[in-house]
Order: structure tokens, then C-alpha cells, then sequence
């Protein structure tokens, strides 16, 4: 069996520094030089013991912390972290360690990077037959701490995973014209990338597994103490892509107009409300 990239022991999910120091940094060119943005596809991430150990965790998981069933969100559960059985929780615990943080500032050249103790957004995402996530940049700062959203992680839960079952992440130009990239969410295969008010990604197929098997993955997000005043907030952003059938930016107008028009402190409430309901 092929060695896994990330060296972590599948028994104590611990990582040693150096070691993910070095694996970081071996694929930086990579990572800096993707395009249209900063990204990476890397598979036989983690080991496979791993892996499996977090798919056995889902067969029995409580209810979804989030659910969404929206245009543009459709037919995905949410489940974060501290609701999660043990091995899978220490597992996300491991990836807010010192020494995860290492491994991606080395890949990605972004330095101080924070990891985010509340898992906002993140955890473990579920999306059912006919379920998917229109093309979107992301929130830009935490709602908590305040500070700026710099990089995702996604990685991959689903047994081997063909490009026609649906549910592929997608990256696309900052012109919304064309896709530039697709990557099926097969078993062990993460993609990492930069955010910002321009990266634009999803996975608008919906999910059609031939056996009605749901996409899994791990969500991870990360930001750095850069983020000031003078920015301008946002929620997600949505696109449609061009010829498609996808929602229109509506739901993205209507959150900078109540911005242009709210105190700072009311936006804010305001806006968590409304993601809380998918509007």
C-alpha cells in the first residue's frame, strides 16, 4: 500500500512537527502556482485507517447541527465537530493542532494562520441523493473572532467516486466565464485552497450515486489576523454559471444592501439570522 502524504498515526492522530513541515513545504510550488487562485488537489492524504475510522463514526451520527435546503444549498447536513463519537472529534482536534498549521503554511506561504476553535461552517458535510452547493465565494471574516478567512480544506469520505455520480468541487475563473477545474470527491483526496471575494468554487451537479450513496467530506477553515475596519463585509457569495439554470445573485444583493444601510452591530445579527433560515 502506497504511503499516505500526511504522516499522522491513525491510532493517536498525532503529527510530528518537522515532519509536516516538510511535506508542506514539498508541495508549495504546487499549491502557489494554481490558477486561477491559489489551490491543490493531493490524493492518499491521510492514512486509510483514518479515513476509515471517521466513515465507521458516521455510520452512526446524531442529528445535523445545520441543515440546508435551499436553491442554492440543497439536500446538505451540517455536523460539527463536538457532536461527533471520538475518534473523529480528536481527528478535528488534530487538524487545529501546531503542527497541521505548519504543514499548510509551508504549502501555501500564508503565514500566521489561525484555526477555528468554534468550527463555523465546518465539521462534517452530508449531501443526499440530488443535493448540491451552487458556485460561491465564501464569508470573508468570522463572525466571532473577527478576523479574516485565508484557506479551506476539504477532504474526501466517500468510497471510490466517479465524476458521473455528481458532486465534483469545482474551481472557476474570477469572471465567472469558464471552469477551470473539477475533482470528484473520491475517498482520500483532499483539495485545499485560498479564499477570497473572487475564488470561486462548488459542486452545483447534483449528487446521483448509482446506489444512492450520500457525498462525504471534512471541512476545515482557517483565517489570519488581517482583517481591518476599512473591509468591506460579506456573506457567501453566489454565481450562476452562464448558460445554466442556476439562482441568480439575489440573496448576495440583498445582504450588501442591508449592509450599505445597517449599523455594523445590527448587520451582523441580521445576517446570522438569515443564514440560519437559508435566506
Amino acid at each position: 500500500m502506497t504511503d499516505p502524504i500526511l504522516p499522522i498515526d491513525p491510532g493517536t492522530l498525532t503529527l510530528d512537527t518537522a515532519a509536516a513541515k516538510t511535506v508542506g513545504k514539498g508541495y508549495a510550488e504546487k499549491y502557489q502556482s494554481g490558477q486561477p487562485y491559489h489551490h491543490i488537489c493531493i490524493d492518499n492524504f491521510l492514512p486509510m485507517e483514518v479515513i476509515e475510522g471517521v466513515r465507521s463514526d458516521l455510520a452512526g451520527l446524531p442529528a445535523s447541527e445545520r441543515s440546508f435546503d435551499a436553491d442554492q444549498e440543497r439536500f446538505k447536513s451540517q455536523y460539527s465537530p463536538d457532536r461527533l463519537p471520538d475518534y473523529s472529534r480528536h481527528l478535528f482536534q488534530a487538524f487545529n493542532s501546531r503542527a497541521f498549521i505548519f504543514f499548510l503554511e509551508e504549502m501555501t506561504g500564508i503565514k500566521g494562520l489561525i484555526p477555528d476553535p468554534y468550527f463555523i461552517g465546518a465539521g462534517i458535510h452530508k449531501t443526499l441523493t440530488g443535493g448540491h452547493l451552487d458556485i460561491h465565494a465564501d464569508f470573508n471574516v468570522h463572525p466571532h473572532m473577527r478576523v479574516e478567512r485565508r484557506l479551506n480544506v476539504l477532504i474526501y469520505l466517500n468510497p471510490e467516486w466517479k465524476a458521473e455520480y455528481g458532486g465534483s468541487f469545482e474551481i472557476w475563473d474570477k469572471e465567472m466565464t469558464q471552469k477551470m477545474a473539477s475533482f470528484a470527491p473520491t475517498q482520500n483526496r483532499m483539495c485545499c485552497f485560498s479564499t477570497g471575494s473572487d475564488t470561486f468554487h462548488g459542486n452545483p451537479e447534483p449528487v446521483n450515486h448509482p446506489d444512492g450513496e450520500p457525498r462525504q467530506s471534512i471541512a476545515l477553515y482557517y483565517y489570519t489576523a488581517t482583517w481591518d475596519a476599512s473591509r468591506r463585509e460579506h456573506s457567501t457569495l453566489f454565481k450562476p454559471r452562464p448558460g445554466s439554470s442556476d439562482t441568480s445573485e439575489a440573496r448576495a444583493r440583498r445582504h450588501a444592501m442591508l449592509q450599505e444601510t445597517l449599523p455594523p452591530f445590527l448587520f451582523r445579527r441580521v445576517i446570522r439570522r438569515l443564514e440560519k433560515v437559508g435566506f
